[in-house]
């Protein structure tokens, strides 16, 4: 996905075979991205902790998937600012052990799975 980003002008999305989206990627990810995703790795006791952290830093929050420990959500940019979730993380190391975490902007891979689970 990455080549296709930098490579392309225009990109097309389609889902069992059928063209479901098409435009440039920066309109794409501006259309079904306006999201940051937040990428977290703790022990499985502490899920719920983070759950909850991620809920108080945005409500309208989702979560994307959780596999042993490491969970993954999307937060909405309008609600949210870098700072805070910098913060919030930040806090959180002082109550539980955090292995790993990112916050990365949205991807193509992410809005194609977003189109993909959608149409």
């Amino acid at each position: 996905m990455e080549e296709a980003e930098f490579l392309c002008d225009r990109l097309g999305i389609f889902v069992d075979g059928r063209l479901q989206r098409i435009g440039n990627p920066k309109e794409l990810k501006g259309r079904y991205g306006g999201s940051y995703v937040l990428t977290m790795t703790t022990a499985s006791e502490h899920e719920k902790d983070v759950g909850v952290l991620v809920q108080d830093v945005s409500p309208n929050a989702k979560k994307i998937y959780n596999i042993a420990g490491t969970q993954k959500f999307e937060i909405p940019k309008e609600e949210v600012r870098i700072s805070e979730v910098f913060q919030a993380v930040e806090k959180a190391k002082s109550s539980f052990k955090v292995f790993a975490w990112g916050l990365a902007d949205t991807t193509l891979e992410d809005v194609f799975i977003k189109v993909a689970r959608s149409g």
